[in-house]
């Protein structure tokens, strides 16, 4: 792995790095997939799927991500697990620095994921994926007809919310600074049967056994209660992208989120980001899939200097 160039380095080996990975590889382009924990990135801890497309039934994230890899193994890819320390990007030959040595590439796709920031509630790790979640888009069909609570102060808690209540039977939502902030409104959560607001309420644990069962919650008056619930969403401190190991290397955001053009391509030539090290207004796996297969397909047209990609239509 070391000491050699290869065409094409993916960092990140979820949805977004495995499916370029893929396409890349089938591209006939020599490919090194590098992740520090393929099996616990965000897709991976996530306890049920049903809705990715073709994937007919149940699965979990975990079994999800594995066949993604396995895929990209079956065309050529080489999968490592290590941490990426740092990279250099100035010269044309890229070089992503990891504690065994350092990596030279041709083109680069930054592909690393982003999880809640700030400090963890009890209970919140443990049960991630498991009752835990930060998107209602991705779980709420899975809690039909249950009791889920949800935590937050901002416009995105409370759609959240409303998102929710079209499948569980009672949602709660706790505004721990008890208004919401950025102009957002109670207004429209507030004409549903199912939603009650609990202004400066905050959760104190999150408890259960293979998945939650209930919260500890500390009321407006300082007194702890114990509710029963199936579900806990999260919006308490938005998601941060595990980017830092760039530097100055690429254009960030002030949230850490590399800037991207229309095709994936970053500030530098040849390099690429997509999956959750962009910013998008949609967090899901079949997204960050798409974003693996155009930044691979990108990669290849910038390695051969063709003014268009190739499609891989057979």
């Amino acid at each position: 792995m070391l000491g050699k160039e290869y065409d094409f380095v993916i960092i990140g080996a979820g949805p977004a790095g495995s499916t370029a990975a893929l396409y890349a590889s089938r591209a006939r382009l020599n490919t090194l997939l590098i992740d520090r924990s393929p099996q616990t990135g965000t897709l991976a801890i996530t306890h049920k799927i049903a809705n990715y497309p073709g994937v007919l039934g149940e699965l979990t994230g975990l079994e999800l991500v594995e066949r993604m890899q396995k895929q990209a193994k079956s065309f050529g890819t080489t999968l490592v697990q290590s941490q990426v320390l740092s990279v250099n990007f100035t010269d044309e030959q890229k070089e992503i620095k990891l504690p065994e040595g350092v990596v030279k590439a041709k083109a680069v796709f930054i592909a690393v994921g982003a999880r809640a920031a700030g400090r963890k509630l009890p209970g919140e790790e443990e049960y991630t994926g498991r009752g835990v979640s930060y998107c209602s888009t991705c779980d709420a069909a899975f809690y039909e007809g249950r009791e889920v609570v949800v935590i937050g102060d901002d416009e995105e808690a409370v759609q959240e919310a409303g998102a929710l209540a079209k499948f569980s039977k009672q949602v709660h939502l706790l505004v721990p600074s008890g208004k919401l902030r950025g102009g957002a409104s109670l207004e429209e959560v507030e004409q549903l049967s199912n939603i009650k607001v609990y202004p400066r309420y905050r959760i104190k644990e999150i408890i259960g056994d293979d998945h939650v069962s209930g919260v500890k919650v500390t009321t407006a008056e300082r007194t702890e209660e114990k509710w029963d619930v199936d579900g806990v969403f999260l919006y308490l401190s938005g998601m941060k992208p595990g980017t830092d190991f760039l530097g100055e290397q690429v254009k960030r955001d002030t949230e850490g989120y590399v800037s991207v053009n229309e095709t994936l391509e970053t500030s530098v030539p040849g390099v690429y980001a997509g999956g959750d090290a962009r910013k998008t207004q949609v967090k899901q796996a079949v997204l960050a899939a798409a974003d693996g297969c155009v930044a691979a397909l990108e990669a290849e047209k910038f390695i051969h200097g063709r003014k268009t990609v190739r499609p891989q239509y057979s």
